[in-house]
C-alpha cells in the first residue's frame, strides 16, 4: 500500500475554471462555477493520488475486462438441427430463410 502524497495541489482557482469553461465551449453561472472549482479541485486531487501509486510489476491491461473475464475459450458448441431453425424462421424458402434486413433503411432494431 502507498502513502498519501505530501503536497496537496492548491484549489483550482475560479479564473482556471472560467477558463476550461471557455475552452469547452461552456457559460457556468457564477453559482456553478463555484461548483465546478470544487469538482474539479476534487478530481485533480485525486489524479495527484493515482499518480503516487507504486505500480512496479502491475501487468497493463488493454481494457479493465481483462481482468474480471471468465469467459472460456471460444469453442463451436452444439446447433439447432435444421427443422428447429426452419420451424423458428419468419419466412422460409427451403433449404434457406429469410430474415428482415436490419442495415441501411431496412429498420431493424
Amino acid at each position: 500500500m502507498s502513502t498519501p502524497p505530501t503536497n496537496t495541489p492548491a484549489a483550482l482557482s475560479i479564473e482556471a475554471v472560467r477558463k476550461v469553461a471557455k475552452l469547452a465551449r461552456l457559460s457556468p453561472t457564477p453559482e456553478k462555477a463555484q461548483r465546478y472549482q470544487g469538482q474539479l479541485s476534487s478530481i485533480l486531487t485525486y489524479i495527484d493520488r493515482l499518480r503516487s501509486l507504486d505500480l512496479k510489476g502491475v501487468e497493463p491491461m488493454a481494457s479493465p475486462l481483462d481482468a474480471t473475464s471468465n469467459l472460456g475459450a471460444d469453442r463451436p458448441g452444439p446447433t439447432l438441427p435444421t427443422s428447429v431453425l426452419m420451424d423458428m424462421a419468419p419466412q422460409k424458402h427451403e433449404p434457406f430463410i429469410r430474415v428482415p434486413k436490419v442495415l441501411g433503411d431496412g429498420g431493424g432494431a
